[in-house]
């Protein structure tokens, strides 16, 4: 099994798969060696990315928090919905206080947002393909499986200052410079690189995992093989056993090239 972060792993700094990427993938498949997208980004959002493998392939989405096989959700978890209140009073709360910060809440089905942020809406489509305006996002419905917070400063000193104290056996992860992920207790890429290890009888030994940032810490854990960016944060360098070059030199590409033909 080959699984790889998207954002300052598999993609280039334009977020765009590597033209080298399509091949390889192709030579796996055709080797039955399973390649699993593990990202923060929206289930959807990675379906249209790799809509040439449509059906074809597994996915760890909202950093654990869905993951799907053959085209069928696998496992989701929930968010406690007295936190996800927390949360949303914290941040109209920070933002009222010049903090700046966004939030998305989360479902299964999509994800919605209260702000009319030009910039802010900018980013978030970039994650979220599927993404509604509503006036309030306290009377969301449903449970809600992820709460992503942009803070257009510095997201690790808010995910300390304003977050940590909150979340309790919830997990909180920085998935970049500008992104905090709230999930539900025990949730993160990992766990569900390890459903899928079991559904199809891949273990550590035979799993090849690629990532570049915090939120990919446990998941490298997972494998035998891990591998980290060149471009990675340090607490990733340090963690991965294995470094591979940039995402903009396709590292991803590069190694798994070097693999398959043996070397």
């Amino acid at each position: 099994m080959v699984v790889a972060d998207m954002d300052g792993t598999l993609l280039d700094d334009a977020g765009r798969v590597p033209d080298a990427f399509w091949p390889i993938l192709d030579e796996l498949t055709a080797r039955g060696i399973a390649f699993v997208p593990a990202s923060g980004r929206q289930y959807y959002t990675l379906e249209e990315i790799f809509a040439p493998h449509r059906g074809t392939l597994s996915y760890v989405a909202e950093n654990g928090s869905m993951v799907m096989h053959d085209g069928r959700l696998l496992t989701s978890s929930t968010i406690d919905p007295a936190l996800v209140a927390t949360v949303i009073d914290t941040v109209r709360e920070a933002d009222r206080h010049g903090r700046d910060l966004r939030l998305l809440v989360h479902r299964t089905d999509g994800a919605f947002i209260e702000s009319d942020d030009a910039e802010f809406v900018v980013h978030a489509r970039r994650y979220c393909v599927r993404l509604d305006h509503v006036a309030d996002q306290s009377q969301v419905d449903g449970d809600v499986v992820k709460l992503a917070i942009y803070d257009f400063a510095d997201a690790e000193s808010s995910a300390a200052e304003l977050f940590a104290p909150l979340v309790g056996d919830h997990k909180l992860a920085v998935s970049g410079n500008h992104w905090i992920d709230i999930t539900a207790p025990g949730t993160h890429k990992a766990a569900g690189v390890r459903e899928l290890q079991a559904l199809l009888g891949v273990g550590p030994e035979h799993t090849i995992v690629f990532g570049d940032y915090l939120n990919d810490l446990e998941m490298l854990d997972a494998a035998r093989w891990s591998f980290a960016m060149a471009n990675s944060h340090p607490d990733v360098l340090e963690r991965a056993r294995f470094r591979a070059p940039s995402n903009v030199d396709a590292g991803v590409v590069t190694v798994l090239r070097q693999m398959l033909a043996g070397r």
